[in-house]
């Protein structure tokens, strides 16, 4: 199953909406074949492990089968998985996670156990809910996982007003950074960010063959028209006379099947995200450079949040905190 887990991982940030899942097949104690779901209308990870196991001239009949996720039991872009398990003979089924799709609700399981095919639940389970975080918050609450992310120099300064600002943080942060926007179905920042930096929000240093959404927040309608966000192709909200609060928004792209939304904008925006509770994980990048006109700000991040991880992004520092 912890192959399985690993697996899965390829299809980071290439199959939403749709979870990341792996699966092992097992035969006669010897891994024959794996598959994982890796990209959006590809095969799912059963199909892909079955096909795999084909390919190499293994017989899948008699085989166990380790999956992250509850098998689906009906069409959607694919087949269900549950006919792929039965087709191909499969005697056992281990499952990590149900799933909690209402299509699905464990009439997987259920299906296979009515076939004749021992099924089991459970295993590395809470691994399994990490790794499928985003998806399972957008099944029970029906809106985006919020990100939060924001880089300070080392005084805590989120940015510089002297004129010879730009950005402050290393090229390897920045891949790491642009790693984040590809998990991300969607970004956002307030109309003052577009209005002094003019970005483009997209993921251009990892490939990718997605763009988020970029989300603008603008509800005075300042940004220029100009602007990148509005002009370059790829999708945007600008959320100007029709924006109607955070909460009406989050369940707007919740409708959009965004299950993971990357705040980047300032404190201002940051800050009303916090104060209403809206946010799940904030990632604190923290430079070693000092701003010359530094603009400080204080998130009290510690009696929001439980859980703190560190981390490094290239030269800069990096904590995690998260519910």
């Amino acid at each position: 199953m912890r192959r399985a887990l690993e697996v899965a991982e390829k299809g980071r940030g290439r199959v939403r909406p749709n979870p990341l899942v792996g699966c092992v097949l097992v035969k006669d104690g010897v891994v024959i074949a794996e598959g994982w779901h890796d990209h959006l209308g590809g095969l799912h990870a059963e199909q892909m492990a079955i096909h795999d196991a084909e390919e190499k001239g293994h017989n899948t009949n008699g085989a166990i089968a380790y999956i992250t996720l509850e098998p689906c039991n009906h069409f959607g872009r694919t087949p269900p998985c549950t006919e792929a398990l039965l087709w191909a003979g499969i005697s056992e089924v281990i499952v990590a996670h149900k799933d909690p799709n209402p299509l699905v609700r464990g009439d997987g399981i259920s299906v296979l156990k009515e076939a004749g095919i021992k099924v089991e639940n459970g295993l590395l389970e809470a691994e399994a809910a990490i790794q499928m975080r985003e998806f399972l918050h957008w099944c029970k609450y029906r809106r985006p996982f919020v990100t939060v992310k924001i880089a300070t120099d080392a005084n805590g300064s989120v940015d510089d007003l002297s004129e010879e600002a730009g950005r402050f943080t290393s090229e390897d942060c920045l891949i790491k950074v642009h790693e984040l926007r590809k998990d991300c179905g969607a970004i956002l920042v307030g109309s003052n960010t577009v209005i002094r930096d003019d970005p483009s929000l997209t993921v251009r240093l990892v490939e990718t063959d997605r763009q988020p959404l970029r989300v603008v927040i603008d509800p005075n309608n300042r940004i220029p028209a100009d602007s990148k966000i509005l002009n370059d192709g790829f999708g945007t909200r600008h959320l100007s006379d029709d924006f109607r609060g955070l909460d009406a928004m989050l369940d707007m792209l919740g409708d959009l099947e965004i299950q993971r939304l990357l705040v980047e904008g300032g404190p201002t925006t940051i800050n009303h995200f916090l104060q209403q509770n809206l946010v799940d994980e904030f990632i604190l990048v923290e430079s070693d450079v000092q701003h010359s006109i530094p603009v400080i700000a204080d998130f009290d991040l510690s009696s929001r949040f439980s859980n703190k991880t560190q981390t490094n992004w290239g030269s800069e520092s990096v904590t995690i905190y998260s519910r």
